[in-house]
């Protein structure tokens, strides 16, 4: 690997531009291709970022001299056989969550990464918002324990669009994509994995073929438990609020924005200015995935680290379909 680590980004859509915006900030890298579905859009992209090679094809990324990694922000469908693509032509990859929607498919990208010892990286992005890394140094000090995780996950999709307000070319899903961060979160969080899970969903969507409105329960080996709903059928503020209940405070994060709340209904700002070198969740993953990459160690957010996380999806995938687990 040269002085630059030179690296592809595969998925031209809205996360895709997220990813290119947070590389702009690290010293030290090049992104040196794009691949995109439409090939028109994908040359508008990449003339925005001054990226000089543009396909539509991953294969073709892989082939260019001198790449050493990839980033996949593709469809959730692809996640899984495109990391295993990677991996086998020698490329450390960072995966947009989630890593897989077959639990199979997880543990086959595992098994991977561990015969090449490459570095293999998952999108959970919870781990890196300063928000939740504030309230992780906290527990990591002795200083906060989570008794309770509440948490919701809302936004209004009852058309199948992207989050530029762009149709999608793939269905996105509560479950195996927005559900993962909470779920994985909380295991973090609390230091301790998962031992019960339920979940119940609503109605599925005649025309989209997925659940709109889920409910999530989760509690921890140590005793912490978490409480999830997810519906792409809320008109009203979007996005995922995390209302940490602990035994010294309570916090609620926002994205980036973090408060301690009080008895009296009163929410007193918490600066997470100084937690990391930027705010951007998505920066921090990236400068994660490429320092991993540089010190030969393992990210965090490995695909080791999360794989738990799939497993219960597995579980609350089965037990919502009604089989044995």
């Amino acid at each position: 690997m040269s002085n630059s680590i030179k690296v592809a980004l595969a998925g031209a859509g809205a996360f895709g531009i997220k990813h290119l915006d947070g590389i702009k900030n690290i010293d030290g890298v090049e992104v040196v291709s794009l691949v995109g579905r439409d090939l028109d859009k994908t040359r508008q992209v990449a003339a925005r970022y001054g990226i000089g090679h543009v396909t539509t094809d991953l294969a073709d990324s892989l082939k260019l001299p001198g790449l050493d990694a990839v980033i996949l922000c593709t469809p959730t469908q692809l996640h899984a056989a495109q990391a295993l693509q990677c991996l086998q032509a020698g490329k450390h990859v960072q995966v947009e969550i989630p890593l897989c929607d077959k639990l199979a498919d997880g543990e086959q990208v595992l098994a991977l990464q561990q015969k090449t010892g490459l570095v293999a990286m998952v999108g959970h992005t919870r781990r890196f918002n300063p928000s939740h890394q504030y309230v992780h140094k906290k527990i990591a000090a002795g200083e906060f324990h989570v008794q309770q995780m509440d948490v919701q996950t809302y936004f209004f999709r009852r058309t199948n669009m992207n989050a530029l307000g762009q149709p999608r070319s793939w269905t996105d899903h509560l479950l195996w994509h927005h559900a993962a961060h909470t779920v994985d979160l909380f295991a973090y969080q609390a230091g301790s994995p998962i031992v019960q899970a339920n979940a119940v969903q609503g109605p599925i969507h005649k025309e989209l073929g997925i659940a709109m409105d889920m409910s999530i329960q989760l509690k921890a080996a140590n005793g912490a438990i978490c409480t999830l709903s997810l519906s792409f059928n809320n008109d009203g503020p979007l996005g995922t609020f995390f209302r940490y209940i602990g035994d010294t405070a309570t916090y609620i994060a926002r994205y980036d924005d973090l408060v301690q709340s009080h008895s009296k209904g009163a929410e007193t700002p918490v600066d997470v200015s100084q937690v990391d070198v930027s705010m951007n969740g998505i920066e921090l993953q990236d400068r994660e995935f490429f320092a991993a990459i540089r010190e030969g160690r393992e990210p965090n957010a490995s695909v080791a680290q999360v794989l738990p996380c799939y497993q219960v999806l597995h579980r609350l995938d089965r037990q919502l379909q009604g089989v044995g687990q």
